[in-house]
């Protein structure tokens, strides 16, 4: 492949993000380049204002600035200093626009920043970071305290029972239910620091210690025998156990931001969808013509030869950067001819797709749309998408059509919500519903599109209404 081949390929598979870092470095290593609006501002810039229109702010005259402030004095004591919020240079429009760190803080610094706080001894201290390390982001004990013992140095003379008397300290450490060992453990902790007036929570304790197994299987017909309850009295002490967080240490979260920037647009104009590119996402770029011009000035051949081989290169980038926007622009089209049901009544609608269509559609290699849809989201009026999410394998239908596996997603997900708490739908029940409605899939097929999403199996679906 040529160089300019390579580069457009390079150019096609970079994300929004991506591409406007490779932009910035294009523009900061070649002169020849520059973007449009910045050229714009400029010719702006340049253009006298007109007789009597003036400027929005006065600009002092230069002498009214001495050369040198007399050496005992300060700057504050001639000039008044800019209020703060007054919009100048570092003030609150300025911070705005301010990158902000969004990483919060791990639950390992706080519990640390807790360690701190509470009166240990050399000994625990040493302890308590060794079970602090062992703690995982969902706040559970991921290490033995059998492990954790024999890794402490054999100089502090540690025995097994101060390790577990230092793990029930951070216990007691927020946020409630972090050190436990496992759930039953964490749900015990959290209870523990209810308060006493809290209803039903001595039996909700009793309920996790003692049968946390039939719990866990949804027995409820054992538990009400096993704690004497009826059915409304066991409702309620679900519900507080219900009410508990199964991984406290979700809590505090060391989690970055995530920005999306679409790359392409859709809209509904007087009936019809239109797709448009996002023009923040590809700023528009053009050949700087005054370094252009001084090729045919310039005398030394080095000089000469440095200028068009920049001159070169940006007409290469711009024409790689222009053949990634129309190859966009045209797969995203395509796309939402395609799937023009979905954008129109939903998931269920969606049609059954693959890459080799768009391929044959637009005269491409399927490598060449899968580079174009890889990383790339579109804003439509139901959400941003990345465009591989329209794309999905199909399942023959009775009637001899297609059905999406997005579409059969959407459906499980819709009966699945609306099924009966107390006698939730099997994946056999499942896969003959969706028979009835024409659409053959296997029970397995089923068991894993719910699986996919994350949703249960039926007796672990099970609910006391």
């Amino acid at each position: 492949m040529t160089p300019q081949l390579q580069q457009a390929i390079r150019l096609l598979q970079l994300s929004s993000l991506e591409l406007r870092n490779e932009i910035q470095e294009v523009l900061e290593s070649n002169l020849m380049l520059e973007l449009e609006e910045d050229a714009e501002a400029e010719a702006g810039a340049e253009t006298p204002p007109a007789a009597g229109e003036g400027t929005e702010a006065e600009v002092a005259p230069a002498g009214d600035i001495p050369d040198e402030l007399p050496v005992d004095s300060a700057w504050e004591d001639i000039y008044d200093p800019v209020p703060a919020g007054s919009g100048g240079a570092g003030g609150d429009e300025q911070r705005e626009f301010e990158a902000v760190d969004t990483r919060g803080e791990s639950l390992r610094d706080h519990l640390l920043w807790q360690m701190n706080l509470t009166p240990f001894s050399d000994t625990d201290r040493a302890i308590a970071e060794a079970i602090i390390d062992s703690i995982n982001d969902d706040g559970f004990l991921a290490t033995p305290l059998e492990e954790i013992h024999q890794s402490l140095p054999a100089e502090l003379e540690v025995e097994p029972d101060e390790v577990e008397a230092v793990l029930h300290r951070i216990q007691n450490f927020e946020p409630v239910g972090v050190g436990a060992r496992d759930l039953r453990e964490s749900l015990l902790l959290q209870l523990a620091q209810l308060p006493a007036e809290t209803p039903h929570r001595d039996r909700a304790r009793t309920l996790v210690e003692r049968h946390f197994d039939l719990l866990g299987n949804r027995d409820y017909a054992q538990l009400m025998r096993r704690m004497k309850m009826n059915e409304d009295e066991l409702r309620e002490v679900v519900r507080v156990i219900q009410s508990l967080n199964p991984r406290p240490g979700s809590q505090i979260a060391e989690a970055r931001t995530e920005y999306i920037i679409p790359d392409v647009f859709v809209r509904k104009v007087n009936g019809k969808w239109r797709v448009e590119l996002n023009p923040d996402s590809a700023p528009r770029l053009r050949i700087n013509a005054h370094y252009a011009n001084m090729i045919k000035q310039v005398n030394s051949s080095a000089d000469n030869t440095y200028l068009k081989n920049h001159l070169q290169e940006a007409k290469w980038f711009i024409k790689s950067l222009n053949s990634r926007n129309e190859t966009l622009l045209k797969v995203a089209s395509c796309i939402v001819e395609k799937q023009r049901a979905f954008l129109e009544y939903g998931e269920e609608a969606m049609k059954a797709l693959v890459l080799h269509d768009i391929a044959e559609e637009v005269g491409m290699h399927e490598s060449t749309i899968s580079r174009v849809t890889t990383r790339k989201y579109m804003h439509t009026p139901r959400g941003i998408y990345e465009l591989k999410y329209f794309f999905s394998s199909h399942v023959n239908t009775a009637g001899g059509g297609e059905c999406s596996s997005t579409a059969i997603r959407a459906l499980i997900k819709k009966l699945i919500a609306a099924e009966n708490a107390q006698k939730p739908l099997s994946d056999s029940k499942i896969a003959a519903i969706l028979s009835e409605q024409g659409i053959n899939v296997a029970r397995r097929t089923v068991a894993k599109y719910r699986e996919a999403m994350a949703i249960p199996p039926s007796n672990e679906r099970k609910r006391l209404t």
